[in-house]
């Protein structure tokens, strides 16, 4: 066991030694749909990342966060936030009016792009040309701010509003896809079109670029790149601690359909009438709590499986401190943050072989995968996972923490995005 800590040790001491990105200069505008939001602190990052560069970063949100916010730092990033629609109905249409006198030609083209875009899209013609009116005064503020390059998250509402502002004379443009919704409907959000018109385009998988791939022309497949969601030094370099002796279980994610969140109470279900004496901490909320509330009270489970709610990021790391293994039995995944979270902290992961997640979880080296919606096979990983010894456990938390450490730094992967940009390289004397 010696061994293992003195290994995990030197892996701590390596990520210090990481070389600094270079200082950039420029200013850059991100554009989400929600921001902050809770289960986006991977946004969070990436901004504070540039910002550690040098880049000066505008924040712009669509709209207002639909959630309260309790973490020090979203609240500080909420502050920092400009949002759209606080504008209202007859602000949006005062900018869509100043942009027609201003800029008629651009503006038109604006509004034959917005016609393209909304002709059989998944909201129809009248959102569309919400779009268009949120883009005439993100324009305007772009301009007074002189910024150099726009960027999206998703591939949604916000890369439309990107695209438009673009194509009414606004800066440059770009948008990460995330996934799985911009998996389910890729044809109605006009993603080819996207990435023929954005400057880049970024997936965070090397599975959600090949979904990109199937949905734009091969000719514009040179402007998707990867680019990684990242973790920053309190989960690269937080201090080790061996797994938990308690036998107690991790989830964490919305509680929602899309998390399996059923199959995890069902499958705790199972290991409880075999005997096992165990806990299952499920932090977060959503719009299946009160369903998995009554499911969990019908089998009996009140004192097994815990919902916690949403945590701040120390009360995360905390948790992830506390238990033996991470459990995200999810049906649809684009690339889960938490998992890297979960590994970075030296815990293996059961998860479910979807999307990306074979990217991050390496079987029978830092975790396992379920088919994703099989109760039976989840509950016998789980009770190994019960079962195995510490010592085994720290082995693939090891194997796990060096993985992340390489692959999903978020000062190196804003480096990428930074070069991607082409925001100047600061040379100093």
């Amino acid at each position: 066991m010696s061994t293992v800590l003195d290994d995990r040790q030197n892996l701590a001491d390596r990520r210090v030694v990481r070389p600094k990105p270079a200082q950039r200069q420029g200013k850059v505008a991100y554009l989400v749909n929600q921001y902050p939001f809770p289960s986006s602190t991977f946004i969070r990052r990436e901004i504070e990342a540039l910002e550690s560069m040098g880049v000066e970063v505008f924040r712009y949100s669509i709209r207002q966060t639909s959630v309260k916010l309790s973490d020090p730092k979203d609240l500080l990033e909420a502050s920092r936030t400009t949002v759209v629609l606080n504008l209202g109905t007859a602000g949006l249409a005062v900018a869509a009016t100043r942009t027609f006198f201003t800029r008629p030609l651009k503006f038109l083209k604006g509004l034959f792009l917005t016609l393209r875009s909304g002709w059989h899209s998944d909201r129809g013609m009248l959102f569309n040309f919400i779009y268009l009116f949120e883009a005439c005064q993100l324009l305007r503020w772009l301009d007074e701010d002189q910024i150099e390059h726009l960027h999206a998250h998703y591939g949604t509402n916000s890369a439309t509003v990107a695209m438009l502002c673009h194509a009414m004379g606004g800066p440059p443009f770009s948008f990460t896809l995330h996934g799985p919704h911009e998996f389910d409907k890729p044809e109605f959000l006009k993603l080819g079109a996207k990435v023929a018109r954005a400057k880049f385009a970024v997936a965070i998988s090397e599975y959600g670029r090949s979904q990109l791939y199937r949905w734009t022309d091969y000719r514009h497949w040179g402007k998707i790149h990867v680019v990684h969601c990242g973790l920053d030094r309190e989960f690269l370099s937080a201090p080790y601690t061996p797994p938990s002796p308690d036998r107690q279980l991790l989830f964490i994610g919305r509680l929602a359909e899309q998390k399996g969140t059923h199959v995890l109470v069902e499958a705790a279900n199972l290991l409880k009438g075999e005997g096992f004496d165990f806990e299952i901490v499920m932090v977060g909320d959503g719009p299946m709590r009160d369903e998995l509330a009554d499911l969990i009270s019908h089998y009996g489970l009140d004192d097994t499986v815990v919902l916690a709610g949403w945590k701040k990021d120390a009360q995360v790391r905390e948790a992830l401190t506390n238990c033996r293994a991470l459990v995200l039995p999810s049906f649809a995944e684009g690339l889960p943050v938490v998992i890297m979270e979960a590994l970075a902290m030296g815990r293996p992961v059961i998860s479910t072989n979807i999307a990306g997640v074979a990217e991050l979880v390496q079987p029978n080296v830092c975790g396992w995968l379920v088919p994703a919606g099989a109760v039976e096979p989840l509950a016998h990983q789980m009770r190994e996972v019960l079962e195995m010894p510490a010592e085994t456990l720290a082995e693939y938390g090891q194997r796990g923490a060096e993985m992340v450490a390489d692959r999903h730094d978020a000062r190196h992967e804003a480096e990428k995005l930074a070069d991607l940009m082409q925001l100047r390289i600061v040379v100093r004397d």
